[in-house]
């Protein structure tokens, strides 16, 4: 019974964000452009597109126990290797693509994105 209701839920959630069909429970895309902004950058359609990348993927991997950074950032550079793969993405999230873009999604930053020990920049 639990599988049908989290179908539904599923349903509910891709018809309040047609846009962003992976999103997660309670996400908002006024939210995230707030986060962003707080962040210090000005969201625009690639900016999106990044956001609906990590949460398609997340979507996709929400079995898995732990999501590496290194595995987020190999699936980015492949959906945008004809934008201009990693430089591009860092051009739109300067402190780390995976990092604030995660942080704009939705989604919990991968293992090893995020190690303050080691000085990084979030």
């Amino acid at each position: 019974m639990s599988k049908i209701l989290e179908e539904l839920r599923q349903q509910q959630e891709a018809e309040l964000h047609p846009d962003f069909p992976n999103a997660p429970v309670g996400w908002t895309k006024e939210e995230a452009a707030r986060i962003a902004a707080d962040l210090g950058i000005e969201m625009t359609d690639e900016h999106w597109d990044v956001v609906r990348a990590l949460q398609d993927y997340y979507e996709a991997h929400e079995n898995d126990v732990v999501i590496h950074a290194h595995e987020v950032m190999q699936y980015l550079e492949d959906r945008f290797k004809d934008r201009g793969g990693r430089k591009k993405l860092y051009l739109l999230f300067p402190k780390g693509p995976i990092t604030e873009g995660s942080l704009v999604a939705g989604v919990k930053p991968a293992e090893g994105s995020v190690d303050p020990s080691f000085g990084s920049v979030m």
